[in-house]
């Protein structure tokens, strides 16, 4: 796993539960798997997917794994609050994942490729520890999907700031339109894509709050810092920046952004 450009505090514990409530239906709606399928989820992070796809799936057994332990505890303590009984926790490394091939029906990846350096050496991994003819699912953003009214410069460079650090930490914040070649390039088939728009404007209160301010800004916000530091902006510009994004938030204005969903099949 590469250096998690978000970083692991509280504020993007927090950020990640926003994101996951605000995008449930949209991301979500159809991730149903048979009843009684053994699902492997890899990079669980603090479980904020996890609580919604094991709860909606309650007749599936589902492992999640993730690097970092502390990450795993705040996962462990969200799924015991809501009395949800189907998940079991594990650390480990997607590159050293410890099963034995061909152990699971399915494999579920939310917001882990676009970390990695080698996307697909990681696909090639999951492929091992699925069944002949398991399926994957994988869901990323597209940091170039992200379009806004009234349109600022600053804007697109505290953007493109994220998307640098992340290039730097090798990462790739632009990974969903790969998503595609990637599986295609690892040997799975029956590839399906499905491009999921977020659309908000002054009349869906709901995603200028949950999705524009709570995950997309205070995602970009959550890079000052580091963004400063390495010289790839300036205070002044990153502050404009952030400040033109929550200009979109106002009455007149919007912001767009897509996130792409990928499912195939592992042949046998």
């Amino acid at each position: 796993m590469n250096t998690y450009v978000h970083g692991y505090s509280e504020k993007e514990g927090d950020r990640l539960h926003d994101q996951a409530n605000t995008l449930d239906e949209l991301l979500h709606g159809d991730s149903v798997f048979p009843d009684g399928s053994r699902i492997l989820e890899v990079g669980c992070g603090v479980g904020s997917q996890t609580r919604i796809i094991a709860a909606q799936n309650p007749r599936c057994h589902f492992t999640s794994v993730d690097i970092s332990e502390a990450s795993l505890q705040k996962a462990a303590q969200l799924i015991q609050k809501l009395n949800i009984k189907n998940v079991e926790f594990q650390k480990g490394d997607i590159f050293n994942l410890d099963f034995q091939n061909n152990s699971f029906d399915h494999v579920f990846v939310c917001f882990v490729l676009e970390h990695l350096s080698a996307p697909v050496q990681a696909l090639l991994h999951f492929k091992n520890v699925l069944k002949p003819e398991g399926t994957i699912m994988v869901i990323e953003g597209d940091h170039g999907s992200a379009f806004f009214h009234p349109y600022s410069e600053f804007a697109c460079k505290a953007i493109q700031t994220q998307v640098e650090l992340q290039r730097r930490a090798g990462g790739n914040a632009m990974i969903g339109r790969e998503l595609f070649p990637l599986l295609s390039k690892t040997g799975y088939h029956s590839i399906r894509v499905s491009p999921r728009m977020v659309y908000a404007d002054a009349s869906r209160p709901d995603l200028v709050n949950g999705f524009t301010k709570k995950t997309f800004t205070a995602m970009i916000e959550g890079v000052k810092d580091s963004g400063i530091k390495t010289k790839i902006i300036t205070k002044d510009a990153f502050d404009q920046g952030i400040k033109a994004l929550c200009r979109t938030t106002e009455a007149d204005g919007i912001f767009c952004y897509t996130f792409f969903k990928a499912t195939a099949v592992k042949q046998n």
